[in-house]
């Protein structure tokens, strides 16, 4: 009989808590019940006609066939430091300060995996997208986390944020090397303003750490909100990358297009390692997505409109039917406290009820962390019509619970 061999690295990862979710739901769907799905982030929407015309015309071809270039091809990198210095008015070195990633999600990982010795230490603040911590646990890292804190807009609490970073800068050890911040924020929606990546790019300067920012919803923003990027900041390049997607921004999930902007060390790790992993994106999706940056970004206010209108929608539905909800000034989710009559379930059995009485699927708060757990995260992934019959099923949920 064979002795097994253990595999310690995969072990650090926890049971995915998501998972319980979707079990039900693939057993549901197999059984013909109709779930309506708010569970992942995933959108529904079809990807521009202008990008997709320009991926068939250069899928035709046969030059575009070969293997890319694991860090991007150079006019999608330069598409990407226009974009910034349009939007931003940071000018970034396209060879040096720029790489293209598949999805923002694999940069991550691979920039961590590049950067991180074993025993470092990074800082992030829960609730948290679980990679966002657990690309240092399969580097063989250490996370510290804090709980995020944010006013009844959605507005990150500066003062409570500082407080807790700098306390735990105090009091870790080894002294961590990195911060994550991901603002408008996965999965709360909180936000910030510029004044908060000031303070950070300072302290980061002072303590000796690299920051990692993530703005992959930055696009999805509503009313007067406008998402900054930290390279608005004067000497951020000099401790800070940045991570974009055009997952959200264009309905490009499946394309799996991202890049990471910003300090050169940090940016060439990553080129670097890449070298040695893969051979790039499918070059026809590389120049689609120079023309999704490049082209009218009518579509990018369009999406955005699209999922301001669901969230409008949401809140006076299901807050008509029990469920009090506040509009957040940015993101494609609505991080929705339990309600009180039911709060007592705990964010994953609240969930699995929603899902096997009224057919309605959320993501449990405590998979984004321990400081989660009174909340579920709702992904404005239906239609409006799908919004008001999950509506109607969560008023006749609730009455157990209103007794």
């Amino acid at each position: 009989m064979f002795d097994e061999i253990e595999f310690d690295k995969i072990k650090r990862l926890p049971k995915y808590v998501f998972a319980a979710i979707n079990e039900i739901k693939l057993k549901m769907r197999q059984n013909g019940e109709d779930v309506i799905d708010f569970s992942m982030g995933n959108p529904d929407g079809a990807t521009p006609n202008h990008i997709i015309d320009k991926l068939c015309e250069a899928a035709h071809k046969p030059k575009n066939h070969g293997y890319s270039a694991s860090k991007g091809i150079y006019k999608l990198r330069l598409a990407i430091a226009d974009t910034y210095e349009r939007k931003y008015g940071v000018k970034l070195n396209a060879d040096t300060q720029v790489c293209v990633s598949m999805g923002s999600k694999e940069g991550y990982v691979h920039l961590v995996q590049a950067i991180t010795n074993p025993g470092d230490t990074a800082i992030v603040a829960e609730p948290a997208y679980p990679i966002h911590y657990y690309a240092f646990i399969l580097a063989g890292a250490n996370v510290a986390t804090f709980g995020l804190k944010w006013n009844e807009n959605y507005e990150l609490d500066e003062e409570a944020y500082f407080e807790s970073l700098k306390e735990t800068l105090r009091n870790t050890m080894p002294k961590p090397k990195f911060v994550v911040t991901n603002f408008p924020h996965n999965p709360t929606t909180v936000v910030v303003y510029k004044q908060f990546y000031e303070k950070l790019v300072a302290l980061a300067k002072k303590e000796r750490f690299y920051i990692i920012n993530d703005i992959a919803y930055a696009d999805l923003s509503f009313d007067d909100y406008v998402a900054p990027s930290i390279f608005e900041v004067k000497g951020a390049l000099d401790v800070a990358v940045e991570g974009y997607t055009l997952s959200k921004s264009y309905n490009m999930a499946g394309w799996r297009v991202g890049c990471f902007v910003g300090n050169q060390k940090l940016i060439e790790a990553l080129q670097k390692i890449k070298s040695w992993l893969d051979y790039g994106i499918y070059t026809p999706i590389q120049v689609a997505s120079t023309i999704a940056l490049n082209g009218p970004q009518d579509c990018v206010r369009e999406i955005a409109s699209k999922y301001e209108k669901r969230m409008e929608v949401m809140i006076e539905s299901f807050g008509a039917a029990g469920w009090t909800m506040t509009k957040p000034k940015a993101s494609m989710f609505i991080w929705a406290r339990i309600p009180e009559c039911a709060r007592s379930l705990g964010s994953l059995e609240f969930s699995k009820q929603l899902l096997e009485e009224a057919k309605i699927a959320v993501s449990p708060g405590i998979g984004f962390g321990n400081h989660g757990d009174e909340y579920v995260r709702i992904a404005l992934i239906e239609n409006e019509n799908r919004i008001r019959q999950a509506a109607r099923n969560l008023k006749k949920f609730l009455k157990q619970y209103q007794k």
